[in-house]
C-alpha cells in the first residue's frame, strides 16, 4: 500500500521547547488509514493535522471500541532520530486489537508510515536533552450502529507532540497512595490490553488521590484487595532485600509494559535475582519495617523510571530509601536514556533509527 502525502500550507509556530510541557502542542501532520473488515486496510495517507469527520453513531462513541499506544522519538547526539523498541509497540497493539475485536494491521507497514511522518515532522523533535517527540498511534471503531456489536469500519491514526517531563517531580521520588476502594481491572477482563476503556474508570479515583497530595494511585487486585498491581499509568518494581520483585502478568490484569520488560531484562543482565510474582501490601510494609525495602519505582514510556519515595495505605506510610532515588532506578534510567539519545551503542537491537 502506497502512502499519499499532502503537506500543510499553514505550518504552526513551534513552542519554545522549555514551555512544551507534555502533549500541549501537536505537530503539523498526522498519519491516517481506513480499514474495513471485508476490504482490509486502505487509503494510507499523511495529511495536515486536523479534526476527524465522524458520524455521531460511530461505535467508538457508544461502546469504546478503541486501542492506543504510547511511543517516543529522540533526537540523538549524532543528529539521528531514534525510536525505542517500536516493534514491541506494534506487536502489543495488535494483541489489543484481537481482544477488542479490531482489525489487526501490518506492523512493519505502520512503522514505515511512522518513519515517513517523523521525517516530515523532524523539526518538531526537540533537539534538547531529556525531551522527545511523543507518538500516539490509536485506532477507533468508526462503523455506525447503536446496537452492541463490533465495528466493520475503522480509522487508524498517528499524531505527534513534543514533550518534556511527564511528572513535575522529574526523577525526584514520588508519593504513592494505595487505593482500597476502587479497582482497575479484573481477571478475564481487559486490564492487560492498551484500550481506552480501561482508563475512564480510573480518572475519578486518580483525581481523589491527587487531591490528597499524592503523585499517583496504586491499584490492588480486585479479588482479594491485597496484591499490588499497577501504579497509575505505569508498572511497579520493588527491590526487596536486594532482589528485584514485580507483580506477575499471569493474572491478565496488568499491562505488559515495554519499559517493564526492558527493566527486567537489564536487571537480569546485571546479575540481579528477578522475581515476577504476586506482591502483597503486607509484604511491602513488612520489608519497609525491617529495613529491607531498598527501592521502589514505576516504569513506563512517558517517564521511563519514576522512583517512589513514600507509599501510603490506610493511614500507614512507608518511607523508601530516605525518599532518594535508588541506585538501580538511576542505573536503568541512565542506560535506557543513553540508548535513546545515542550516547551509548545499542547492542541489544532495541533502537530503530528513522531513515
Amino acid at each position: 500500500m502506497d502512502i499519499k502525502i499532502t503537506k500543510t500550507q499553514n505550518p504552526k509556530p513551534k513552542p519554545a521547547w522549555e514551555n512544551a510541557g507534555f502533549c500541549k502542542y501537536y505537530s503539523d501532520h498526522m498519519f491516517i488509514m481506513d480499514g474495513n473488515k471485508t476490504k482490509g486496510w486502505y487509503d494510507a495517507r499523511i495529511v495536515p493535522y486536523g479534526p476527524l469527520q465522524m458520524d455521531p453513531a460511530s461505535l467508538v462513541f457508544h461502546y469504546a471500541q478503541e486501542s492506543f499506544e504510547g511511543m517516543k522519538a529522540f533526537y540523538g547526539v549524532d543528529g539521528k532520530i531514534r525510536l525505542f523498541r517500536p516493534d514491541a509497540n506494534m506487536k502489543r497493539m495488535n494483541i489489543t486489537h484481537k481482544r477488542m475485536s479490531i482489525m489487526e494491521f501490518d506492523g512493519d507497514f505502520v512503522l514505515k508510515a511512522l518513519d515517513e511522518l517523523i521525517k516530515i515532522e523532524k523539526d518538531w523533535v526537540p533537539p534538547v536533552d531529556e525531551m522527545a517527540m511523543y507518538i500516539r498511534p490509536f485506532c477507533i471503531g468508526n462503523g455506525t450502529h447503536l446496537g452492541v456489536k463490533s465495528s466493520d469500519d475503522f480509522i487508524y491514526c498517528i499524531i505527534l507532540s513534543p514533550v518534556g517531563a511527564y511528572y513535575p517531580e522529574g526523577m525526584a521520588p514520588t508519593k504513592i497512595y494505595i487505593e482500597d476502594k476502587y479497582v482497575r481491572s479484573v481477571e478475564g477482563g481487559t486490564g492487560a490490553y492498551k484500550a481506552g476503556a480501561n482508563y475512564a474508570g480510573t480518572l475519578q479515583p486518580g483525581e481523589e488521590v491527587l487531591a490528597k497530595g499524592f503523585s499517583q494511585i496504586c491499584w490492588l487486585d480486585a479479588k482479594e484487595r491485597k496484591y499490588i498491581e499497577e501504579v497509575g499509568t505505569s508498572n511497579i518494581v520493588f527491590v526487596i532485600d536486594g532482589k528485584v520483585v514485580t507483580p506477575t502478568l499471569k493474572t491478565g490484569t496488568i499491562l505488559p509494559g515495554i519499559t517493564r520488560d526492558t527493566t527486567l531484562q537489564l536487571a537480569r543482565e546485571w546479575g540481579y535475582d528477578v522475581e515476577e510474582r504476586p506482591v502483597s501490601v503486607e509484604e511491602v510494609f513488612k520489608a519497609a519495617d525491617e529495613g529491607k525495602l531498598n527501592e521502589a519505582f514505576a516504569t513506563g514510556t512517558a517517564a521511563v523510571i519514576s522512583p517512589v519515595g513514600l507509599i501510603h495505605y490506610k493511614g500507614k506510610e512507608a518511607i523508601i530509601n530516605d525518599q532518594k532515588t535508588g541506585p538501580l532506578s538511576q542505573r536503568i534510567y541512565d542506560e535506557v536514556t543513553d540508548l535513546q539519545y545515542g550516547r551509548k551503542e545499542d547492542t541489544r537491537g532495541w533502537i530503530h533509527i528513522v531513515e
